[in-house]
């Protein structure tokens, strides 16, 4: 199984510490990604969509442990409880907000990755869709104090 980044996200963020922990912590910085020309097209109606999810490549991590300590908490949780980002097949994803649309740029806001990140895929965020309801958080909803900035753990 192969992937092909379709495009490269670009932040202000060069290392790990201090980078927003998930895209709604991270609202106030803005990023752009470069899509490949080739997929230039597929970008036809986008801006007719407030948010999309960015599906990426953690590529600056190459370990994972299925035991881990999440930015929110302190407590060993298991790895796919988690949304920390050094995982067997290093897939983030972020619901973010487009700004604009230029030719193959796409600019936006709501940056919680490292710069020059590898961007996988795009899909739509749909409300009706993507809405769960009767949704649980399970040990998030526990968590008293939620940092909102990652430290040096992954």
């Amino acid at each position: 199984m192969n992937y092909n980044p379709i495009g490269t996200i670009y932040t202000d963020f060069l290392e790990k510490a201090g980078i927003p922990i998930q895209a709604t912590f991270g609202k106030n910085y803005q990023a752009k990604i470069i899509l490949k020309k080739e997929f230039q097209e597929g970008l036809k109606d986008l801006s007719e969509i407030s948010h999309v999810f960015l599906l990426y490549h953690f590529n600056q991590h190459q370990d994972y442990k299925m035991i881990v300590k999440p930015y929110m908490d302190e407590t060993p949780r298991g790895l796919f409880a988690t949304r920390a980002p050094k995982r067997p097949n290093g897939i983030g994803l972020s619901l973010v907000e487009i700004l604009k649309i230029e030719e193959n740029i796409i600019y936006f806001k709501g940056v919680d990755m490292l710069n020059e990140t590898p961007l996988l895929d795009i899909k739509p965020f749909i409300h009706d869709i993507d809405y769960a309801e009767n949704s649980r958080s399970g040990w998030y909803e526990r968590v008293k104090e939620k940092p909102r900035l990652s430290d040096n753990r992954f």
